[in-house]
């Protein structure tokens, strides 16, 4: 087993659930330490964990520390200077590179939610792996470095349940269509779930699908379907583009894997009039007043934090894989899932839905690690490791699977 100890980057909702989850089975994490660029938003944390009464073990610190994690030198002697042997990347996607530069210099294990992104770029060619982090592959190869990408919700658990399906329910699959629905209900005008910026930067582009084995792109809410879901019913669901088919497409044997998120007809109608008038751009323009600004940064600073939509929401989402393919020669279809209560994330951590089922995963995959499980010493996506540990602690900390078989809907016994 590795040696111990955590550090988080990033102090948003999610950052919250992972240092949370990581505070109850501190037992196997050890001391925790949370940084960010902003110190008052660590501590804001740490005060969450103590009021929860989060912590199994008072054996082990929580220590906030300021960084602006761009800075790979200065996160190099952060990790050295907290003896840190597992860093959970839960900051904007615009520092993954730097971050796992960090852990590749200093020997720490990498985890990350979501695939790196450049500010100035918006739906680049496709697979967007290849464009960033797997041109380090080799490297991590070489020195040892455990680094697994997109260990989120999806991408993350949808990965699990994909390769959970290839490796332990079907001979060969046909499609596997990756479904993701909000039927909460924050009570703001409107508001995103997590950091706008990136939010919008998701949708602004075209959607790049994979289909029969080719990338085909679409326009975003071209096209569109009603999906009957467990527990909160039917919901419009949109084919988008996402993270997680990148790596799916060639890691995983499937003719087609697409990516469909709901969306209310009022964030479809806000969502385009901000775009059609251009306020949802990355790149700067200048005021009549001379002041430069980017419009996507100023429709963030006027939306709600993330953070602040927890205390009020209700309702519930249902994310999962709907997997279709060959058991002994005769067709089968499969829809893997989770559902999660906003009300009681709250409860439990003060967090909303989507930033719990979103920093619950590193840190089971963190307790992985550090058992050494999942301590491959070399880059993965979540797929290309066993899902059944994984989908077994998630069962344990919060994030159950769900399985509808044959007609039946019943718990995924692993």
């Amino acid at each position: 087993m590795m040696r111990k100890n955590v550090m988080i980057i990033g102090a948003g909702g999610v950052a919250n659930v992972a240092a949370h989850k990581c505070a109850q089975n501190n037992d196997v994490l050890g001391n925790i330490v949370i940084a960010s660029r902003t110190l008052s938003k660590c501590k804001k944390i740490i005060d969450s964990i103590e009021r929860k009464g989060s912590k199994k073990s008072n054996e082990y610190s929580i220590i906030p520390y300021q960084i602006d994690a761009m800075d790979i030198p200065a996160t190099e002697k952060l990790i050295k200077e907290t003896d840190t042997s597992i860093v959970i990347n839960v900051g904007t996607a615009f520092i993954n590179m730097s971050v796992l530069t960090a852990c590749i210099h200093t020997g720490a294990a990498y985890m990350d939610t979501a695939i790196h992104e450049e500010p100035d770029k918006i739906c680049e060619t496709p697979p967007w792996y290849a464009n960033y982090e797997w041109k380090r592959r080799e490297q991590c190869r070489e020195k040892g470095i455990t680094a697994i990408l997109g260990a989120g919700f999806d991408p993350g658990v949808v990965n699990a349940y994909a390769a959970y399906a290839d490796r332990y329910i079907f001979d060969a699959i046909d499609t596997i269509d990756i479904m993701d629905v909000n039927a909460g209900n924050h009570g703001k005008y409107f508001a995103t779930n997590f950091d706008p910026e990136i939010n919008f930067r998701e949708f602004t582009g075209g959607v790049w699908t994979y289909v029969d084995r080719q990338w085909v792109k679409k326009e975003m809410f071209e096209v569109k379907q009603v999906y009957d879901f467990p527990v909160v019913g039917k919901m419009p669901i949109y084919l988008n583009g996402h993270d997680e088919l990148h790596s799916l497409s060639k890691n995983i044997d499937a003719d087609s894997i697409r990516f469909w998120m709901g969306f209310s007809d009022h964030y479809i109608n806000v969502f385009t009039v901000l775009k059609n008038i251009g306020l949802l751009s990355e790149q700067p323009v200048t005021t009549a007043e001379g002041l430069e600004v980017i419009p996507l940064k100023v429709v963030k600073a006027c939306l709600p934090d993330p953070v602040s939509l927890a205390a009020q929401y209700t309702g519930k989402t249902c994310i999962g894989d709907l997997v279709t393919g060959r058991v002994h020669g005769e067709k089968k279809e499969v829809f893997l899932y989770n559902i999660c209560d906003h009300e009681a994330c709250y409860k439990e951590v003060e967090s909303q839905a989507i930033a719990y089922t979103a920093g619950v995963p590193p840190a089971a995959a963190a307790m992985l690690i550090a058992q050494g499980v999942w301590d491959c010493k070399e880059m993965k996506n979540i797929e290309e490791l066993d899902p059944a540990p994984f989908l077994k602690i998630l069962n344990q900390i919060g994030l159950p699977t769900g399985s509808i078989k044959d007609g039946e809907d019943q718990p995924l016994s692993l």
